[in-house]
């Protein structure tokens, strides 16, 4: 794996030049209808995409979703629909492309305030980077750190939460870590490049179509977020910065957990990520998809997501 990204380095490198200036792909009808059924809100300054559906009625249970890394609030697109079939309000945002620390967190909260929730007991469901920010959720409501944010439950999906079964990409390493090539390598690399990064991480019978893989890629490329990758991966540093902080709130909070984990997942994997997140986590539940589910289960298996999903919140 390291000698393919390296060979793949020297060939591309003298190519710089001509992906500087490469725009942007148009999006899919499936990615403009995603866009245009959103909204945006101003954020000191940044814009932040988001949707927010009505659903059930007879309800008055919010959904936040929070996506994952290097993706976006189009992850949860399978199972957007049934979502909104069981809650009243179904609400996604895009992450600020500009680095971590508590800044996710802040556009999570201040979106909250925007929308009018912030008196409300609102639900969590996040993947991968989305983890690390539900945590710093959890730990300012716990903690009541002036936050906009009450949780109801939080249910976590394969997210590197310890950095001792936490093994990133070598990609993810390369951008976070090395000043010197990071901004090469995010010029440099192309759909193909992409496509079989993000490949490695699906399970083999349940890869993204063509259609998938390129309206990821068209994400990222949008407003030429894939510039800013090296930035945004500081995230894997800060959970080592943080771990106190942010397991010993996992450990010790009453909210309601649950963990839907795709056992195949090479980031996070099986069985030391779920044995440790199961004697460390004792009053959170766990559900364990098939062993041919990967590191994104809310695209690989939607029907066993959900069945999993609604089983923990009809729990309590």
């Amino acid at each position: 794996m390291r000698e393919w990204w390296v060979h793949v380095g020297l060939i591309c490198i003298p190519l710089v030049a001509v992906y500087l200036h490469i725009p942007p792909p148009q999006l899919s009808p499936a990615l403009q209808k995603w866009h245009s059924t959103g909204k945006v809100f101003h954020f000191r300054g940044w814009k932040i995409f988001y949707r927010d559906s009505l659903g059930a009625l007879g309800s008055s249970d919010v959904v936040i979703l929070l996506h994952g890394f290097p993706t976006s609030s189009y992850d949860w697109s399978k199972i957007w629909d049934p979502l909104t079939q069981r809650f009243h309000r179904v609400i996604a945002l895009d992450f600020l492309g500009f680095g971590f620390s508590d800044k996710p967190a802040s556009v999570v909260e201040g979106l909250v305030a925007h929308l009018g929730l912030s008196n409300q007991r609102v639900n969590l469901v996040s993947h991968d980077y989305g983890d690390t920010v539900a945590l710093e959720l959890l730990y300012r409501s716990d903690q009541n750190r002036t936050s906009h944010l009450t949780l109801n439950s939080l249910c976590l999906s394969n997210g590197g939460l310890f950095p001792e079964t936490n093994h990133p990409r070598l990609l993810q390493t390369l951008l976070k870590d090395s000043s010197f090539l990071a901004p090469i390598l995010m010029r440099i690399t192309n759909y193909m490049i992409f496509q079989k990064g993000i490949g490695e991480v699906f399970g083999p019978y349940t890869q993204p179509s063509d259609a998938e893989f390129w309206d990821m890629w068209t994400g990222l490329r949008y407003n030429d977020g894939n510039l800013v990758l090296d930035s945004i991966l500081q995230y894997i540093n800060q959970r080592l910065k943080h771990r106190e902080r942010w397991v010993g709130t996992l450990t010790s909070t009453y909210v309601p957990l649950h963990m839907i984990y795709g056992p195949l997942d090479p980031v996070n994997p099986h069985p030391h990520f779920i044995r440790l997140y199961q004697k460390l986590v004792q009053r959170s539940t766990v559900t364990i998809l098939d062993e041919h589910i990967s590191h994104y289960p809310q695209l690989e298996d939607p029907t066993g997501f959900l069945n999993a999903y609604f089983n923990f919140i009809h729990s309590f």
